[in-house]
């Protein structure tokens, strides 16, 4: 599998010493440079390369301005190159698959490169799944729900796609958290209350997108503003009017309403 990369950087020194350190990674393609960000936005579109290290301050459009000129595209991935740390928070905001300070380090850098190998491979293996999916519509439609229904299966790798971690900026920090360890999620508008057995976290994004980074097997919404870890359920207790409540391992108790008592029902037996 080969890396097909960009590299952008206002300094011209700086562009060889990362063409250099790159050098001794085989897999590592470098198909172009680029001194700007108008630049880089119009070689990513044209070249679309899988990956593109991006210095962060360059006049006119800087590192951030860059990636949110590209998302009208399915974008490569980025890795932020910079000599100022403050800018860590805003590039795990923005996704990257990691963010190297200048002079970069040759540990951190063949690190950086072995998640960017195991994000490519997850990427390239759904492609070729969903185009699997779409000649097998034509030809052979009863095999698509064999497929899913394999996917979905204990055995299967539906999971996959599904996050395991999720990165929460708060109260100026930054929180890797464990999904398994996620109790439940309140919603509040644009913003998610995260709650553990031992700390609550703000995450600013929408229900909808949340949902959709998490297993449904597992994450269930129960309330239109409340979604629940099923495997930290201890307890079914009934309410009125067809309501019931969840108690959680930690005590906790979260309401289900009417709309979603389907869900309750695969506890009882």
């Amino acid at each position: 599998m080969t890396i097909r990369t960009i590299l952008v950087d206002d300094e011209k020194l700086a562009i060889q010493g990362l063409q250099l350190r790159l050098a001794r990674f085989p897999d590592v393609e470098i198909i172009d440079t680029c001194s700007n960000g108008r630049e880089a936005i119009r070689k990513i579109k044209t070249e679309k390369p899988d990956l593109v290290f991006l210095d962060i301050q360059m006049p006119g459009f800087d590192g951030f301005s860059v990636v949110k000129g590209v998302m009208e595209i399915e974008p490569p991935l980025f890795v932020f190159v910079t000599a100022y740390q403050e800018h860590a928070v805003r590039a795990f905001e923005a996704n990257a698959v990691n963010y190297l300070m200048k002079p970069v380090d040759e540990d951190k850098l063949a690190d950086t490169l072995e998640r960017v190998r195991t994000r490519l491979a997850e990427k390239r293996s759904a492609e070729e799944a969903e185009k699997l999916k779409s000649v097998l519509a034509e030809v052979a439609p009863d095999a698509i729900d064999t497929m899913e229904d394999e996917a979905a299966g204990e055995g299967g790798h539906g999971a996959g796609r599904y996050e395991k971690l999720i990165n929460i900026k708060d109260r100026g920090q930054i929180f890797r958290v464990d999904v398994d360890s996620i109790e439940h999620i309140e919603a509040a508008g644009d913003y998610m209350c995260i709650r553990t057995a031992d700390n609550s976290l703000i995450l600013r994004e929408t229900m909808k997108d949340l949902e959709r980074r998490l297993d449904p097997r597992v994450f269930q919404r129960v309330h239109r503003s409340t979604i629940v870890n099923l495997n930290q359920v201890r307890q079914v207790k009934p309410h009125t009017n067809g309501e019931c409540f969840l108690v959680l391992d930690s005590g906790a108790q979260v309401k289900v309403s009417r709309s979603y008592r389907d869900v309750v029902a695969r506890f009882v037996h």
